[in-house]
């Protein structure tokens, strides 16, 4: 009987833990309210007895931020952003109230959090919502070794095809088969609006996002077109697939990537670049840097004088043999730029002071380090382009700051004057910025506040293309 009972009471702790911790389940929204109110809310989840939380903040255009962990003592929870600075420590006073304090830099804000089953979202009036008049279906599919499986989504025109069909390529940094950004899903956007147009579309996570596995340990865009190439062929498996009529479209760095696939595989009928680099990486980056600074107000001399800068910067990156090497190197550069940089642009950069230069050279030595930023720095894709035999599309929007359109649409322009590609259209679309939104600061930090995910005059631009080079 003592044993009994001693059972017994341990499986009542463990339901009221259990049932401690369905409380905290859902999710729970507050605001920090300063010189203007500030949404924030936390999804918490449980998975095999594990919980675990992401954070959005509508206000700030950003969704889906993970937590370090979430901690449930009683009517108490506890969850850590430790990697942010963040920590929130919270009571339950009732089945629909948390109150708390978010601690964050030293201070402690009193903040507390309510239940609801419909958190605040950003308004993205565009992104699809099912029912669709098209079949949309989630597919698993591995390498061919095995060794990484892709989790993607095929959308096709009802009826038994053939279709012509597309694959869409994702930019730089990790991202889902939406190519989701503070919300917003262009790829999602995209892949409707080309399927009720006649489109076969697949879209992927990228390697360790969503349902696809890989390493990302030293890999470069290299190994990312080799993930491509993979679906791609798994594209052109399906038998609703029109074999002749099969594509690649590629935002950004998937740009590079279609660029470097379609050069070496005839098999590919054509392309569409969506802000692709069309110079030599190190110029890009050089006019990227420059066009970011100017996007915020600085003037015009001022950043002439940081794109020399910075250019010094990558130059000694490139040269370098090793991570000392590469200090060595910058630091030099930074004391060499500061002997004819005036005043204003040094105070502008920041590096004032021989500890402001240390910090300067630490950060850049950072941001450029690793074999991804390595190979993307060397990358010239006009080889690639000059190579090219398949029909091309290459669009850019002319406020776009980080693939300045000017340059590098000329650059795909000469290039491809010089291919073996007959069907080529080369177009510059007013107003637009990176993402293809119309914008109106046309800064990185205004992608967030845009409801439009994706202009239509760019999707209509796209279709028109297709219809008229590849459809028939």
């Amino acid at each position: 009987m003592k044993k009994a009972t001693v059972l017994v009471a341990i499986f009542s702790l463990l339901a009221l833990a259990v049932n401690a911790q369905n409380k905290f389940i859902g999710s729970w929204e507050g605001a920090i309210k300063t010189t203007k109110t500030i949404r924030l809310i936390f999804h918490i989840k449980e998975d095999a007895g594990k919980l675990s939380a992401t954070m959005d903040s509508p206000d700030q255009g950003v969704t889906g931020i993970a937590c370090k962990a979430v901690n449930i003592n009683g009517d108490s929870v506890t969850i850590d952003m430790s990697g942010i600075g963040i920590m929130y420590k919270g009571r339950m006073t009732t089945d629909t109230t948390i109150v708390g304090v978010w601690k964050q830099g030293g201070m402690g804000i009193p903040i507390d959090f309510m239940k609801t089953a419909n958190p605040a979202e950003l308004y993205r009036p565009q992104t699809p919502k099912p029912p669709f008049n098209y079949v949309s279906e989630d597919v698993i599919y591995p390498n061919k070794d095995k060794s990484i499986q892709y989790g993607a989504t095929i959308t096709m025109p009802k009826g038994k095809g053939p279709f012509p069909a597309v694959l869409l390529i994702t930019g730089s940094g990790q991202q889902n088969r939406d190519e989701e950004i503070f919300g917003h899903k262009p790829f999602a956007v995209i892949a409707d609006y080309l399927t009720r147009n006649g489109y076969a579309v697949l879209r992927v996570d990228d390697r360790g996002m969503g349902q696809t596995t890989g390493e990302l340990k030293n890999v470069t865009t290299a190994d990312f077109a080799q993930d491509a190439e993979v679906s791609l062929d798994y594209l052109r498996s399906r038998k609703e697939v029109d074999k002749k009529k099969v594509g690649l479209m590629g935002h950004s760095e998937g740009g590079m990537i279609a660029e470097m696939l379609a050069s070496k595989r005839k098999d590919i009928d054509f392309i569409v670049l969506l802000a692709a680099p069309g110079i030599n990486i190190k110029d890009m980056m050089k006019d990227q840097a420059g066009a970011v600074l100017a996007s915020s107000g600085v003037d015009s001399s001022i950043v002439s004088q940081y794109r020399n800068l910075y250019g010094s910067m990558e130059d000694a990156a490139l040269a370098s043999k090793d991570a000392a090497d590469m200090k060595e190197k910058m630091t030099l550069a930074v004391k060499t730029w500061k002997l004819s940089a005036s005043q204003d642009a040094i105070k502008t950069v920041g590096i004032s002071t021989a500890e402001d230069e240390a910090d300067y050279v630490n950060q850049m030595q950072a941001a450029v380090s690793g074999a991804w930023f390595s190979y993307f720095l060397r990358f010239d894709p006009q080889p690639y382009l000059r190579s090219l035999s398949c029909k091309v599309l290459a669009l850019n929007g002319d406020r776009d700051i980080q693939v300045p359109a000017r340059t590098d649409l000329e650059g795909i322009r000469q290039s491809l004057a010089k291919s073996k590609t007959k069907v080529y259209e080369v177009k510059e679309l007013k107003g637009l910025n990176h993402l293809f939104q119309q914008c109106t600061a046309c800064t990185v930090k205004e992608y967030a506040a845009l409801t439009e995910t994706m202009s239509p005059t760019a999707l209509r631009t796209i279709g028109e293309w297709l219809d008229a080079n590849v459809k028939p």
